[in-house]
């Protein structure tokens, strides 16, 4: 059963048996699972027989959540089989694939407690959630098109647009239309990355003068035909994660040249969401999917809101009903000297946690105020956010309260000390740390809600180390 100090397993049989069955949790675990510690130990067997999966229970505080991943290759395959019934559905997902962090809205991972909840499994669906042997065996997003998520497709003025969405936005994409996509994290922006005109014209909307467009490709194939990518970086593209990746332009592209104006790479991915494959298969060798926001906001992820805030950008929306719960951005790596170098830790690896030297007392640390993230520590691991943004306006600081409130929520973690960025000129919500409760306010302002903070010359420091004669 799932708790929120990780999953509890009891086995049975003979020693030799059982202690096979332990190497093989460690050995061939999922392929999403990722096992920090394995802990056994004897107890007082009752005869039974046969597999269950009990409710999920109480208990520590040692949580971890999955990031979300792209589509596994057993998914992929039935959303482009005409005899399957998930044929062409563009929320097909497994155990081993699919939306996890940007659909959970409290613990343990139930599908009570994601955003799919609303949603009440077809008896074909049930019967796969509670078979032991189906790789959809409490896959907790688990839906059809029955009994699932479904797409709408509307104009800037929320005006339905006749004919099927998926194949209506694809023609309007060949057109040069601007397209609003909702994906996992939030919407994209999304036109042809081969039509000048319309890419122009993104930029005019956008107020996105010379920033590069992240593009998004089918395949690695069609990648090789613009750019130029060696063996880690197409381990990186290829990945579960789908990170934009910066890869080199090849001669004589046939990419827009407004795409990146003045650089020498292109930031690239390949489609990590059953939409994305429906969208290019067979339809476009690149398309632009930019963040769906005005310059310096943060994404867009709700349908009320993107709507109001790109209304003036995109002239169609391709959008569907599973609410996005967390707002979360692209990833962004570049390899330098064969190593990978994160310009942006976010989805694919949030809220992945990350193993420190020792346990600490926990410490929420809000970072700076230019491509801001915040963290959060318990005991000897440290868990950084989705990427944020520059927290220069409102939006992006009101996005920064949220992700501190909804990972302190989900992770069940109570910062004793709160760091943050002493700049004078570094903007500050009004009350960013008043949603967690926990420690004793000492100083400063009376906004900053009840935590002990501490403020600090530098953003990044070793924990213990004395900074401007103050002690964390």
């Amino acid at each position: 059963m799932n708790t929120p100090s990780g999953v509890f397993l009891e086995a049975q049989g003979g020693e030799e048996d059982v202690e096979c069955f332990l190497r093989g949790v460690r050995e061939q675990a999922p392929p999403l699972a990722v096992i920090s510690s394995v802990r056994s130990g004897d107890m007082t067997p009752v005869a039974e027989n046969g597999f269950a999966i009990r409710e999920s229970g109480g208990g520590g505080n040692a949580v971890q959540i999955a990031p979300d991943c792209d589509v596994c290759p057993d998914c992929l395959r039935e959303l482009f089989d005409p005899a399957d019934r998930r044929y062409r559905y563009p929320f097909i997902n497994c155990t081993n694939c699919g939306p996890r962090y940007t659909i959970i809205n409290g613990i343990p991972y139930d599908r009570s407690y994601t955003t799919m909840a609303g949603f009440t499994m077809c008896d074909q669906c049930r019967a796969e959630y509670e078979d032991p042997a189906h790789r959809r065996f409490h896959a907790q997003p688990n839906a059809c098109p029955v009994c699932g998520p479904s797409l709408r497709l509307f104009d800037s003025r929320d005006n339905n647009v006749d004919g099927e969405p998926l194949e209506t936005a694809v023609s309007l994409l060949k057109r040069g239309k601007i397209l609003a996509l909702k994906g996992l994290g939030g919407y994209h922006l999304a036109v042809d990355a081969c039509n000048d005109e319309a890419v122009r014209e993104l930029r005019k909307r956008k107020k996105r003068d010379e920033k590069p467009f992240a593009i998004m490709s089918p395949a690695l194939a069609d990648i090789a035909e613009f750019a130029v990518f060696d063996e880690t970086e197409k381990r990186l593209l290829s990945g579960p994660e789908r990170p934009i990746v910066l890869l080199r332009k090849r001669e004589g592209n046939h990419i827009a040249p407004l795409i990146a104006p003045a650089n020498g790479y292109f930031g690239v991915m390949l489609p990590y969401t059953p939409l994305h494959h429906l969208l290019l298969r067979d339809a476009f060798p690149a398309l632009v999917m930019t963040s769906g926001n005005l310059s310096d906001e943060p994404i867009s992820y709700r349908d009320d809101e993107a709507l109001r805030r790109l209304a003036d950008i995109a002239d169609f929306f391709l959008t569907h009903n599973r609410e996005i719960h967390t707002r979360t951005d692209d990833s962004v790596i570049r390899v330098f000297q064969g190593n990978p170098i994160f310009l942006r830790r976010s989805r694919g690896y949030v809220p992945r946690g990350i193993t420190l030297p020792a346990t600490q007392k926990s410490v929420l640390a809000v970072g700076a105020e230019l491509k801001g993230t915040v963290c959060l520590t318990r005991g000897d691991k440290a868990f950084l956010s989705q990427h944020i943004g520059d927290l220069q306006n409102s939006a992006t600081l009101a996005s920064m309260e949220e992700t501190v409130h909804h990972l302190g929520q989900i992770l069940k973690i109570e910062p004793q000390v709160v760091a943050h960025d002493l700049h004078p000129r570094r903007a500050t919500p009004p009350c960013p740390y008043g949603v967690l409760h926990g420690g004793k306010r000492v100083g400063g302002s009376g906004t900053r809600g009840d935590f002990r903070w501490y403020r600090i010359r530098t953003g990044w420091n070793h924990l213990g180390r004395r900074i401007s004669g103050r002690r964390l």
